[in-house]
């Protein structure tokens, strides 16, 4: 029985995943074909009566919970009559943006907001966008690449290596890494077959959510890639200013590091549609303003799925970056001296002062990394423009937040039709980056300066050192973006 069928007996579209799970236990345990449906058509029309059987009680157990929430949240759907309070940083920031931002801060569950200097249009809330809530969690808030995020490892390598041994590095990212939508290891890559990579995070429980059930095998696959999009793996070096030298356990000078930044693959794509669809179900009465905004109340079942399934690809994304940075560096023979990394795609449950009382609360930061004091955090450039390892400020007007790079301030669209290789070429050229590969639609061009982004929140984060990209590997030019 395929999900359609499960569909016309009436089960939701947000069950539809779990039933089929179900039936195919069910059938594999012996229950008849016919069986499956009058139970489910059964169940569908009485769920309390079907909490005990053996094979569809979670079932019925979700379905009565769904309706008896859906039935209390109808009367909690409208927008505020005014936006809850929220801050801006800097100024150069897309109209669309500021009235998405303007919108997420009507929502019901909202409390507080956020709005980076980075910032532009995204789905629902804008990328650069801090939305607290209380006790909900918003699928679209979070974003589609789930637990996006960078890492950072400075080796113990010397820097004239980017110069003298630039073909040596540019072979070792060829072959511990894998770039665009469909990029896996353990398939045969036209030349070779690479084995999958290794981690414990595939070690644990992939069934907190039928979707996660779905796609293990696939995230088994994706390990240690980076897809497409703004997503990159690249060499630069990193320096260690003298007024920081001891902070982060290395000595004032130029060091050879290793910089990348992706999230949870296919998976985690999987799992955003997944629940956002739910969320926008359930909230379909929102106004078309707010279309994308749709929540799930933590105490449900689809929010605790959601959450469960979050966490794990916030392992998940952690675990690519490992798995790139460990390959890597034993590659060259290398040793890791400094490992700092950070997401700026997830929510996390957080204690905030709000309205004057400190109070528990969802921190959605979609494109915005953490920053709470002394918390360490890296905010990258672009292809052509430095990046900096930077130290949380704790700005409490900020939910302790900051920009997660310089931003974009054109569309890929915009970017493509504007720019032409020649021009990309020079500006790397002009600032010694040799690109390996990547789309027309990551121009340096295309993104906002990084100074005027930095110094429009030197308030919410102190710079404590500089990367400089040197040696750049992105997806190939006409990918997909999976950013």
């Amino acid at each position: 029985m395929n999900a359609k069928a499960i569909a016309r007996l009436g089960i939701p579209g947000s069950l539809v995943a779990r039933a089929g799970v179900m039936v195919g236990e069910a059938r594999r345990a012996g229950v008849a074909a016919d069986d499956v449906r009058r139970i489910l058509t059964g169940l569908v029309a009485t769920p309390e009566t079907f909490g005990a059987d053996p094979h569809f009680g979670p079932l019925a157990a979700a379905l009565a919970e769904l309706r008896a929430t859906e039935s209390a949240a109808i009367a909690t759907l409208r927008p505020r009559d005014e936006p809850v309070p929220w801050r801006q940083w800097g100024t150069d920031i897309d109209p669309a943006a500021v009235a998405q931002m303007e919108a997420a801060m009507r929502l019901p569950v909202a409390v507080a907001g956020a709005l980076m200097p980075d910032a532009h249009v995204g789905y629902g809330l804008p990328i650069g966008g801090v939305l607290a809530t209380e006790q909900a969690v918003v699928p679209y808030a979070v974003g589609v690449d789930i637990a996006c995020r960078m890492k950072l490892s400075v080796l113990d390598l010397p820097p004239e290596w980017l110069d003298t041994q630039a073909d040596r590095l540019t072979a070792a990212l060829e072959a511990e890494t894998r770039f665009g939508v469909g990029a896996e290891f353990g398939r045969n890559d036209g030349v070779t077959r690479s084995r999958p990579r290794e981690h414990p995070v595939l070690d644990e429980d992939w069934c907190v959510s039928p979707v996660t059930q779905r796609f293990r095998d696939r995230a088994r696959l994706q390990l240690g890639t980076s897809g497409s999009g703004n997503h990159f793996v690249e060499f630069g070096t990193f320096s260690v200013a003298a007024d920081e030298a001891g902070t982060l356990g290395l000595a004032a000078g130029t060091y050879l590091a290793l910089l990348s930044h992706s999230g949870s693959r296919g998976t985690g794509a999987a799992v955003c549609e997944h629940y956002s669809r739910i969320a926008l179900d359930r909230c379909r009465d929102l106004p078309p303003s707010m279309r994308h905004l749709g929540w799930l109340p933590l105490d449900s079942a689809p929010g605790r799925e959601y959450w469960a399934a979050m966490s794990l690809m916030g392992r998940y994304a952690a675990a690519n970056h490992a798995c790139i940075h460990r390959h890597v560096a034993e590659h060259l023979g290398a040793r890791v001296i400094l490992d700092v990394e950070n997401h700026h795609n997830f929510a996390w449950q957080e204690e905030h002062l709000v309205d004057g009382v400190r109070r528990a609360v969802v921190v959605h930061r979609k494109g915005a990394t953490p920053a709470a004091a002394g918390v360490l955090g890296i905010i990258p450039g672009s292809m052509a423009t430095p990046g900096y390892l930077v130290r949380g400020r704790g700005v409490a007007a900020s939910l302790d937040s900051a920009s997660h790079g310089a931003g974009r301030r054109m569309s890929r669209t915009k970017a493509r039709q504007s720019y032409r290789w020649k021009d990309v070429r020079a500006a790397l050229a002009a600032g010694g980056v040799r690109l390996i590969s990547a789309g027309l639609d990551e121009a340096p061009f295309a993104y906002k300066d990084i100074a005027s982004v930095m110094a429009a929140q030197a308030d919410l984060v102190h710079t404590t050192a500089r990367f400089d990209p040197r040696l750049v590997k992105m997806a190939p030019d006409g990918e997909q973006p999976e950013d």
